[in-house]
């Protein structure tokens, strides 16, 4: 080898090691200077052989209250997702003259857009305020008001398929959980902004984080209330066994296929959300800092995604196209002994089948 290739070979080596000696010595200053043991990203000044290079530290910032930097694009696929569910449940909510779609299934909506949006922004400035808070609170009760929407349709599904089988008439239903919905949407915003406000103001925000936790778990249980009683109503419908004593009861309408996918629909998105209030259950119990708070495919699985299946279950399954417009809604039906009819999805309205 020659004497020019040692020289060279000796002088990287020597680069390295100076390289490698700058970066320790860095380290050991951040290691001990208070602002930097908070997790502050720190800029290392290589100086080697007159070039100046600059190394950006990364790792776990605890100044970073997401404790990973959201992905871009997976924020931006749930913000246009929502969107474009929220736009078409505002059509066919208008569309069906079911307005109460709009303080449901719109607001929830609404409220998912500007959460991801608040993502989105978070993907640009991790260790931003602003968009941090503006997620924490919106993301937490948007699916409130889309719990709602399920409650109301199965009040209807009472009342068409007979209230007999029920342990609440399709109002006291709808009074029930509403109430129950509206408590838990109120304890989840005011925990969340106490968590905002402490945030804010560089506290600790657990206290905000156990009122959250407190309203979704009082949500998780009405909802639990609410699957276990709509399954045995369900059951008792088919099984014809019902509550209350009575002749053989006529439902004033007949179990048909509108009413099956009605049924589907409603099971279906009110799993998603009751995963997704499983899961943050989970979350906000094991701490602000915690594991699955930290990980951010369980945020995009099982909070956006269960909510994003949710929203467009209902899309499809929509209670105004299988279930007829606001003005069958409103009708009330005379349910007469051995006689039932069906839905005319032409004209939304209810028409008595013929006479055997």
């Amino acid at each position: 080898m020659a004497d020019g290739d040692v020289d060279l070979s000796r002088q990287e080596e020597l680069d390295d090691l100076t390289a490698a000696t700058q970066i320790d010595d860095v380290e050991s200053k951040r290691a001990g200077h208070p602002d930097c043991a908070q997790g502050i990203t720190v800029l290392l000044e290589l100086h080697i052989d007159g070039f100046k290079g600059v190394v950006v530290q990364k790792g776990t910032d605890k100044l970073n209250p997401y404790g990973y930097v959201p992905t871009e694009w997976i924020c931006a696929l749930f913000v246009a997702l929502f969107s474009f569910s929220t736009l078409i449940h505002a059509s066919q909510a208008v569309y069906t003259r079911l307005w109460w779609l709009f303080p449901t299934a719109c607001v929830a909506g609404i409220l998912e857009i500007i959460g991801w949006g608040g993502r989105l922004w978070s993907s640009q400035n991790p260790l931003a305020k602003e968009p941090y808070l503006m997620q924490i609170v919106t993301t937490i009760i948007a699916p409130t008001p889309l719990v709602a929407a399920n409650f109301i349709v199965l009040g209807e599904l009472i009342r068409r398929l007979g209230h007999c089988y029920s342990r609440l008439s399709a109002k006291s239903y709808m009074i029930v959980f509403v109430s129950c919905d509206v408590i838990a949407l109120v304890v989840q915003a005011v925990g969340g902004a106490a968590a905002s406000l402490a945030i804010n103001q560089g506290k600790s925000p657990e206290p905000g984080a156990h009122t959250m936790l407190a309203g979704i778990i009082f949500q998780l249980a009405s909802i639990t209330v609410y699957l276990v009683l709509a399954m045995e109503f369900i059951l008792r419908f088919l099984y014809e066994k019902p509550l209350r004593s009575t002749n053989k009861p006529s439902p004033a309408y007949k179990f048909d296929r509108n009413i099956k996918l009605m049924l589907f629909g409603l099971a279906l998105s009110s799993i998603c959300v009751y995963i997704r209030s499983v899961y943050r259950t989970i979350e906000l119990a094991e701490g602000w800092r915690g594991y699955i708070n930290s990980t951010q495919h369980f945020f995009d699985w099982l909070d956006g995604g269960m909510i994003v299946l949710a929203m467009f279950t209902v899309n499809v399954f929509h209670p105004g196209f299988l279930l007829g417009r606001a003005n069958v809604w409103n009708t009330t039906l005379p349910v007469e002994h051995g006689k039932m009819g069906s839905l005319d999805n032409g004209n939304g309205q209810y028409k008595e089948d013929a006479p055997a």
